[in-house]
């Protein structure tokens, strides 16, 4: 079956983030703050690795300076932060419903583990590479859930339509089109780090255009 690694990913986030949700009240905001800190830095040693999967300098370059523009003028953030504020309202304020959506959807569905495992499950039905991700995002959403909420539950479809979309396009995508894609989500990763240690404030779903852009632009450069 070609989703079933999307989907034990998927699933894994589902259950590990519904327990973290009630694992969450037995931690004081000391200690949930020192655990979002730890966690921003593991995920920032998984996107340095990425960056230097390029092989096409330009290619990255483009894709990031076209992406923000074209998600600025959408405002995909904007749009993303009302969607998670109307689900706040509906659900009586649990949680920072939209910072979990946020921060899930961008730190488990871009990096290298998902793109290539979904690769991996569309090529030649191996799903190893994704059951070894739903082990890691397993942690990450308990630990996710426990400080920002149900929201990060909600990262589970988007992480699915992706890891789904790429195994069924599999057969279609160039190596170095993977490359490209994998060394522009790994900047995306960095940003949300930086985001969760305070360092910065960028609305990183207004980039994630630019992880597109790289099938288009491999044709050219």
């Amino acid at each position: 079956m070609i989703l079933l690694g999307a989907i034990v990913n998927s699933a894994a986030i589902l259950v590990c983030g519904t327990v973290g949700l009630f694992a969450g009240k037995l931690l004081s905001p000391r200690i949930q703050k020192a655990v979002t800190s730890a966690l921003a830095l593991l995920v920032m040693s998984v996107a340095i690795p990425g960056i230097d999967d390029s092989q096409k300098p330009l290619v990255p370059i483009l894709s990031m300076i076209l992406g923000v523009l074209i998600g600025e003028l959408l405002d995909l953030d904007k749009a993303v932060n009302r969607f998670g504020d109307w689900l706040q309202r509906k659900t009586g304020g649990r949680g920072r419903i939209t910072e979990g959506f946020v921060t899930g959807t961008v730190v488990f569905v871009i990096g290298a583990m998902s793109i290539m495992g979904s690769l991996s499950s569309g090529l030649s039905g191996d799903h190893t590479i994704l059951y070894s991700k739903s082990v890691l995002d397993g942690v990450s959403a308990l630990i996710f859930a426990s400080t920002m909420g149900v929201g990060v539950l909600l990262s589970a479809v988007p992480l699915f339509l992706w890891q789904g979309g790429i195994a069924l396009l599999a057969p279609y995508l160039a190596a170095d089109v993977v490359a490209e894609i994998n060394a522009v989500g790994s900047l995306l990763i960095m940003a949300i780090s930086l985001n969760m240690l305070g360092v910065t404030k960028i609305r990183v779903l207004n980039l994630v255009p630019a992880m597109l852009l790289p099938i288009l632009l491999c044709r050219f450069l």
